[in-house]
């Protein structure tokens, strides 16, 4: 008898275990970043736990606290992160090199412009799903338009004429962002157009010609016809311009949009707000298209199974539309397709997305690992071109030391040369 027991606590204490350790498999911790896609998530994280079991133990950090507490967190090899919201354009390089990121083999991409996936993946294996996207537009307005008889303009040379014939002391022709590292994402779709990159297989080519004339092209628009004071602008503070009547034409990105046809929020009626495909350059018609936002598993999670569950979840068809109807741009291409996506999201909005999927360029910035560095370096250039309207004799030999210095930067990180 007194062996029977004994066998019976045993076996007890086994299952206890064993419910234990599995308990501990049912619980994932999650990091969020404060954005409109991560609050959705946080709304709707009951529901994921009491159909799948899992417990998510999240938080929600802003996004520069959020890569300050991964990079940290992983470098120390002292994390127990299982999934996390990320920016590839800005830590994705550096985040990958360094093996954070779980590959993700088994996910169906095939929803997914291939545009979109550029920085989601390295050689072929993806490591993210792509969340939120933008794109680069142009915001203009339809009553100053009619009022001057201008067409909306498809090309470089017609912007500029637009902007020319609509600049006043009291309206801009044109706003784009200026303040230096902040407008590199802006100017980098007038370089592609203009047939120009900031890197090319691992190496700095801002300086050669193709960018050099964009980086021109830009400074004299905003120096001649742009809001006193741009260089000293950002997203932020021509917003609220525009919102006031202040700026005839704004190319930014598309997540603005809501924004700007709010009628709590600007002074516009939305009637009178027009967006439209950034104009072609004299090379292309090549907009960025970015992954702002994706999803990813952290490699040395040890709930992967549970992990991936959460992945499939987050990033679901019924949660993108759930983020369309809140405007929120997502990366699914079937989202756009919807019909109760298309009949809440402004026309304007669609087209200029589906032309972006498919011309468009997946970055924005320098895809590098110092890409901060590299737009301060830039940056430089921007303020130079706008303040001397395009005509500064020094931009070339600017450019030549500026590229020069991203190279070093590549190199110290062991990616020049390298796609």
């Amino acid at each position: 008898m007194k062996k029977m027991l004994t066998s019976v606590v045993v076996l007890l204490s086994s299952l206890c275990l064993s419910a234990g350790a599995y308990a501990q498999t049912k619980e994932i911790r999650v990091l969020l970043a404060n954005h409109p896609y991560g609050e959705l998530l946080k709304s709707q994280i009951p529901e994921f736990e009491k159909q799948s079991g899992i417990k998510v133990n999240f938080e929600s950090l802003q996004e520069s606290q959020l890569t300050t507490k991964l990079t940290t967190e992983f470098a120390t090899k002292s994390s127990s992160v299982d999934v996390f919201m990320t920016r590839p354009l800005q830590e994705g390089k550096m985040f990958n090199k360094n093996g954070w990121y779980e590959p993700l083999a088994k996910y169906d991409f095939s929803d997914y412009p291939k545009t979109v996936m550029g920085v989601a993946q390295a050689g072929g294996a993806p490591y993210l799903v792509p969340l939120v996207t933008e794109w680069q537009v142009l915001y203009y307005r339809k009553d100053l338009f009619k009022a001057a008889g201008l067409e909306v303009p498809k090309t470089f040379a017609e912007l500029e004429a637009a902007a020319k014939k609509l600049n006043s002391d009291a309206v801009a022709g044109i706003a784009s962002r200026g303040k230096g590292a902040a407008a590199v994402t802006q100017l980098s779709s007038y370089v592609y157009n203009y047939g120009g990159a900031y890197i090319d297989k691992g190496v700095a080519v801002f300086d050669k010609p193709a960018a050099i004339d964009a980086i021109r092209y830009y400074g004299k628009i905003l120096g001649s016809y742009g809001p006193k004071g741009v260089t000293s602008m950002s997203w932020e503070n021509i917003m609220p311009l525009f919102q006031a009547g202040k700026v005839a034409m704004w190319t930014d990105a598309s997540v603005f949009y809501g924004q700007v046809v709010d009628p709590a929020k600007t002074q516009i009626p939305a009637a009178d707000v027009g967006i439209a495909n950034l104009p072609a350059g004299p090379k292309a018609s090549s907009p960025f298209i970015v992954t702002s936002w994706g999803i990813a598993v952290a490699n040395q999670s040890k709930n992967k199974e549970a992990a991936l569950k959460f992945l499939d979840w987050a990033s679901s068809k019924d949660l993108a539309i759930k983020g369309m109807l809140s405007n929120i741009t997502m990366a699914r291409t079937s989202v756009w397709k919807d019909p109760k996506v298309v009949a809440a999201v402004n026309p304007g909005l669609v087209a200029t997305r589906d032309h972006a999927a498919e011309f468009g360029n997946p970055l924005d910035r320098p895809y590098m690992s110092a890409v901060g560095e590299a737009r301060d370096q830039i940056g430089e250039l921007i303020i130079e071109s706008i303040n001397t309207k395009g005509e500064s004799a020094k931009l070339p030999e600017m450019a030549k030391a500026k590229a020069a210095r991203v190279d070093e930067l590549l190199k110290d990180a062991g990616e020049y040369g390298k796609p």
